[in-house]
């Protein structure tokens, strides 16, 4: 018997080593963008394991006998992309508001798996989750231990609100069941409250925080821009969230709510549609990046024109504010504000975040900033530069894969056909 016992082991030795041998997997890159600002390089070989990079090597390098080859040759290479502002769990339709009363939990976190699915495949290796129910804390942790499918998530939860603010989630219901949502539920009215919302958020799990600073488009409330925090509220939720190791990032369209989250220390402003040169150069001092959001004022412009699909309060807002985003994104960009990349998928459909590229540098950035901005820009925003966002040995093996040039035509980057998240392939 101990004889057998020790053959089993012999055995089981030598398949684990081959099974270690077998893991590297050579990918041949016609050309190879790596995300750290440097021109593309031709005919490289990227070499993977366990889900990593392990090297970069010139020319198309043969695997051995028990490694795996992927062929694109024909095709340029690049890093997984960023979305810094995602709402996972839903997405756009005229029964948005009715299905907050008519999808159970369960129903939530299964759109949001197909969602997170089709992010993935469509070129987004990561995303930030800026607020949904909480659902989307325990789609990233299924993603994290290999249960379903999508990208790395980073999500606040569910964001932070003032008593009908823009994300208070009885905007608009019947007075019996509006009820006196507080910190428990996102809602806050003093520092007080807003010191126990962001350690409720992070007993929740949450990565980070997200405030609503000011009314936004989509809300059932009149205004679209009034600020909606008092400072002292907005510097207990910096304060706190800096103790948790969290950083905040604040949805604002009108200038004086930006002007008091920058103030108060937040990490992004998100839209930030009315900023002025005031508020541009407040964001320089601070440090304060512009997360702009094109893809979702454009497409609220357009549905505000089909009749029935918003509610009627949302109508003024979107046909107001939707078209102005592009404008402010190229004054920001041309005063040299901090730019990174976020889209605010689910205002429209999930899969296409990829034509925020193509809005951007209509509005004057170079496809190369653009591309900077949801790659090595990105991860420097989240932290996790030392993680993902450039390819170099390493680095998470999150690449993705297309035909054409995207540093000449970023509209290639609407077709994205392969894709690698640490190491597995999507395609």
């Amino acid at each position: 018997m101990n004889k057998l016992i020790s053959a089993l082991g012999i055995v089981i030795t030598t398949l684990s080593a081959q099974s270690a041998l077998a893991q590297s997997t050579y990918i041949h890159a016609g050309s190879l963008w790596d995300g750290s600002g440097a021109d593309a390089r031709q005919q490289v070989t990227l070499i993977v394991q366990d889900g990593r990079i392990n090297a970069i090597e010139n020319g198309y390098l043969q695997p051995g006998a028990n490694d795996t080859l992927i062929d694109l040759s024909e095709r340029t290479v690049l890093p997984g992309l960023i979305d810094l502002h995602v709402h996972i769990e839903s997405e756009t339709s005229p029964t948005q508001g009715l299905n907050r009363f008519t999808k159970n939990p369960a129903d939530i976190a299964f759109d949001a798996a197909v969602n997170a699915r089709k992010t993935l495949r469509a070129g987004f290796t990561t995303i930030r989750e800026l607020g949904g129910s909480g659902v989307n804390i325990a789609l990233r942790d299924a993603i994290n231990q290999g249960k379903t499918e999508g990208p790395r998530i980073i999500t606040v939860g569910k964001s932070l609100a003032t008593t009908g603010g823009h994300a208070d989630p009885t905007n608009g219901w019947r007075d019996d069941l509006m009820g006196h949502p507080g910190p428990g539920e996102g809602v806050i009215n003093s520092a007080e409250d807003a010191r126990e919302a962001v350690r409720q958020q992070y007993k929740n799990g949450a990565d980070h925080i997200k405030i609503t600073a000011t009314g936004g488009v989509l809300s059932v409330a009149a205004s679209g821009q009034n600020p909606q925090f008092m400072e002292d509220e907005l510097e207990a939720v910096v304060a706190t969230a800096r103790d948790y190791g969290m950083h905040v990032a604040a949805h604002a369209h009108g200038k004086e709510g930006m002007l008091r989250a920058i103030r108060a220390g937040v990490h992004t402003i998100e839209h930030g549609t009315y900023m002025d040169e005031e508020v541009m150069a407040a964001m320089v001092e601070h440090g304060t990046w512009y997360i702009p959001t094109i893809s979702a004022g454009k497409y609220v412009a357009e549905q505000a024109e089909i009749e029935g699909y918003y509610h009627p309060l949302v109508v003024p807002k979107a046909r107001e504010i939707g078209p102005l985003i592009q404008g402010t994104f190229a004054r920001a960009y041309e005063y040299g504000v901090n730019i990174a990349f976020g889209t605010d998928a689910s205002v429209f459909p999930h899969a296409t975040n990829a034509i925020e590229f193509q809005y951007m540098v209509e509005a004057g950035m170079p496809a190369r900033e653009a591309l900077l901005s949801a790659t090595s820009v990105a991860a420097g925003v989240l932290g996790l530069e030392n993680e993902i966002g450039t390819l170099k040995p390493g680095m998470s093996a999150d690449l993705i894969a297309v035909d054409g040039d995207p540093l000449s035509d970023v509209t290639v980057l609407q077709q994205v056909d392969w894709v690698m998240k640490q190491g597995q392939v999507y395609d």
